[in-house]
């Protein structure tokens, strides 16, 4: 039977693939605060900014192309059990070839219906305008999990983490909760590794290895320490 390997992946992954990452130093987003683009109150003030911000995104992203990081989470489909829980809204993974990604925080690809969550479409193109409606005659939104709401996944991403053999994280910092929690439920024995630049500020454990690498370095390092 093969091991699980659970990944938790986040914006500097994606980040090799030319995509900005959430933050920048001043706190905006793509030149935003994350006020005024990533919360339902900034939704209610003004849909068309929201609208225009993820339009362009979604655009950015279209153009993007998966990194080594991305292949490499791939290719270890064929020696283990390999589920991908990202932070990222985007479809690189995917276009990677993973066959297992959970989003977190949705994605960029889909709209929803206000009205009905349930309800949800994916996007032909890369534009989501005022007045696209759902079925049942609301308009549509971001599928995006936005600051202040509930993360729906978050549940299943738990499940999986405390069924690791080995847990992975990369590109992220381990500061938005509730994803940075997720290494709590690792079982003790599992191996973990960290792949970050900058080492995230967690508590070390005696079967946890950091890689100080960005993405696409880092998981080669991966792949040649899971050989082993």
């Amino acid at each position: 039977m093969l091991k699980k390997l659970i990944v938790l992946t986040g914006a500097g992954i994606s980040a090799e693939s030319g995509l900005a990452t959430f933050r920048d130093s001043g706190g905006l987003w793509e030149g935003h605060r994350v006020e005024d683009v990533a919360t339902p109150e900034a939704w209610h003030r003004n849909q068309e900014l929201v609208l225009d911000f993820y339009n362009k995104r979604r655009k950015t992203a279209r153009e993007a192309i998966p990194n080594r990081g991305h292949e490499i989470l791939a290719e270890l489909e064929k020696e283990f059990d390999v589920t991908v829980i990202t932070q990222n809204v985007d479809d690189l993974h995917e276009r990677a070839g993973s066959s297992h990604v959970i989003h977190l925080h949705g994605s960029l690809f889909e709209s929803r219906s206000t009205l009905d969550p349930s309800l949800v479409y994916p996007i032909e193109g890369w534009e989501l305008k005022r007045g696209d409606k759902c079925e049942r005659g609301s308009q549509l939104r971001p599928n995006i999990v936005w600051f202040g709401e509930m993360v729906p996944m978050m549940e299943v991403a738990v499940q999986l983490a405390s069924e690791a053999d080995i847990f992975l994280v990369v590109g992220t910092s381990m500061v938005v909760y509730p994803a940075a929690g997720l290494i709590n439920y690792v079982p003790r024995d599992a191996t973990i590794f960290i792949v970050d630049p900058k080492i995230p500020g967690v508590p070390k454990l005696p079967n946890m290895t950091f890689i100080p690498e960005k993405a696409s370095s880092g998981m080669q390092s991966v792949k040649e320490l899971l050989k082993k």
